[in-house]
């Protein structure tokens, strides 16, 4: 069953890179979350094709897929659906929102009021949306990939904590390499339409790949490293680290579970059976830069979340 997920996921990997050239990290965080079931936060400047590769991989797979583009007067109703009158049968009938769909594009997520932030807890968490009376299950498999600008922070809300803890990963998307950029260039003047892509796999395929994560083997001391390095994020001291300062909150026991989850993701495209320490250590960073809180001194003097999961990857040992 690993085999065959593996064969599926290389597929995939091979059709998203038809339409992307470089940002191999960004691809292959796409890929954990997939295998994971986890929803992704991406964070890039504008440009950098974050929203073209999540369109690339919805048609990869054959499944609903739905974008939002979110707005500082998006109402929580524009995104879940509501309940509306209807005169003919004089009752009430409850209508969906996009929200109902395998895949969900969430661009710019950060500019949605916090009302709109509430909503979407529940649906990340629960894989349900309550309207009026009803609680109502959105079609398996259910990801949210969500867009964010580091940079244009006019007109935009600060995702609150419980909600940055939904999401699986936060993937960083940077400028294309030396070289790279020809190449984009060359690839959208050659494009007539957007790449012609063969269908990989329908919703069922997707939970049978998943499951198949799920099932690569984590040994005990790979579970005690991932939860070693969530608690140096809460108690630093104890590793060594004088990092305390510049730390508001740690990451919560969902960041655990989270980095083990992933790093059975990573062993199964690297073509393992088993999670290692070091797939863990790989997955690490995407797992954690957004569940570390820095504290106001920390950005006095300019220290980043990543540096604090660096200093904490050098810290503690590893089995």
């Amino acid at each position: 069953m690993r085999e065959k997920a593996r064969e599926r996921i290389g597929e995939v990997d091979a059709q998203l890179r038809r339409g992307i050239v470089g940002q191999s990290e960004f691809l292959k965080g796409l890929l954990i979350g997939l295998l994971a079931d986890g929803h992704l936060l991406i964070e890039g400047v504008p440009g950098l094709g974050k929203t073209r590769a999540v369109n690339l991989l919805a048609r990869i797979c054959d499944v609903s897929f739905k974008r939002l583009q979110f707005t500082p007067d998006l109402l929580p109703s524009d995104i879940l659906g509501t309940r509306i009158y209807n005169r003919q049968s004089a009752a009430f009938e409850t209508v969906r929102g996009p929200i109902f769909a395998n895949f969900v594009l969430a661009d710019e997520i950060n500019r949605a009021p916090a009302k709109v932030q509430s909503a979407l807890l529940e649906t990340m968490q629960e894989r349900q949306v309550t309207i009026g009376q009803e609680s109502l299950e959105v079609p398996l498999p259910f990801l949210v990939f969500a867009t964010q600008n580091p940079i244009e922070q006019e007109g935009t809300y600060r995702l609150p904590e419980a909600q940055l803890d939904r999401f699986l990963l936060k993937l960083v998307v940077t400028y294309p390499e030396e070289g790279q950029e020809a190449d984009i260039v060359r690839l959208v003047l050659e494009e007539t339409q957007t790449p012609d892509l063969d269908l990989v796999l329908d919703g069922t395929e997707i939970r049978e790949v998943q499951q198949a994560s799920r099932s690569v083997f984590v040994e005990d001391r790979v579970i005690d490293y991932a939860t070693e390095l969530v608690r140096a994020t809460r108690d630093p001291e104890a590793f060594g680290l004088e990092v305390s300062r510049f730390i508001e909150y740690g990451a919560s026991p969902r960041g655990s579970i989270s980095l083990v989850a992933a790093a059975q993701a990573e062993a199964l495209i690297s073509g393992r059976d088993a999670a290692t320490p070091d797939d863990v250590k790989a997955v690490a960073l995407p797992a954690l830069r957004h569940r570390i809180i820095p504290s106001y001194l920390a950005d006095a003097e300019g220290i980043t979340a990543d540096t604090i999961v660096g200093q904490i990857l050098g810290a503690v040992s590893v089995p």
